[in-house]
Formats: C-alpha cells, structure tokens, sequence
C-alpha cells in the first residue's frame, strides 16, 4: 500500500497517518472501503502492530476511518471537519513559511503558482477544466 521512510524525522506512526489522510484526500481510499487490519499493516511494513494501533486509533480520533467490532477498520463516508484549533495552527504555519520565503526573496506570483499547484495535486484535476464551458 506504501512504504516509510526510516530516515524521516517524523515518528512511523504519524507517517501511517499522514499517507491513510493521503490517500483518503485524494479519494485513493473510498468511502467505506475496508484498510488493512493492524496486522497485515504490521507485517507489510515489518513494524510492531502497537505502532500501526496507534495510528489507527488517532485517524479514528480524527474521524478518517471508524471501526467495526469483529469485522475491521473502514474509510469514513463523511470526514469530519478537524478541529478549529488544529486548522488555526496550520494556518500559523504556513504563515509563517510564506513570510520565509517573501524574506529571502520569492515573487508573490511565485507563490500564488505554488498554492495553486499544491491545491491541485491534493485536490486532484486542473484548473483549466473548471474554467471552460462544455461543449
């Protein structure tokens, strides 16, 4: 399903979390479609199922997935909003590296172009198909 990446600084589980958001985001992973149990998680990627667990546990907590008692973890139909305070800090963030690169000298339109390819390699699609009127 994917790979970690052992030299990341970031924690295996929040790297579990990340790609799931991924490929939920990206519809990869469909509403109601059954994941990998702990199990076949932890012996594709050779780590200890408390890790794969944990993550698990916390994309539950963020309502990417829910899970079935006796049957398995599945792909939640309505992902819910994440919480004020998480979007507020990832706001402060992106401020904060937007004000980095206006200091060491990026062009506004240089940054108006990246957004705009970040939102659509997330978002999938192009832009171009929005703006023209069917045929």
């Amino acid at each position: 399903m994917f790979e970690i990446d052992l030299k990341d600084r970031r924690a295996i589980y929040e790297q579990i979390i990340d790609k799931f958001k991924q490929l939920i985001i990206k519809d990869i992973l469909k509403s109601d479609e059954k994941i990998p149990s702990v199990r076949e998680m932890a012996k594709q990627l050779t780590i200890n199922p408390n890790t794969i667990q944990k993550a698990y546990r916390e994309l539950e907590r963020q309502g990417y997935i829910y899970s079935v008692k006796g049957i398995g973890n599945f792909v939640s139909s309505g992902i819910k909003k994440v919480d004020d305070l998480e979007i507020e800090d990832l706001k402060r963030q992106v401020e904060k590296k937007v004000s980095e690169l206006i200091y060491i000298g990026v062009e506004k339109s240089e940054l108006i172009t990246l957004i705009e390819t970040v939102y659509q390699k997330v978002k999938g699609g192009n832009q171009d198909d929005q703006d023209r009127e069917p045929k």
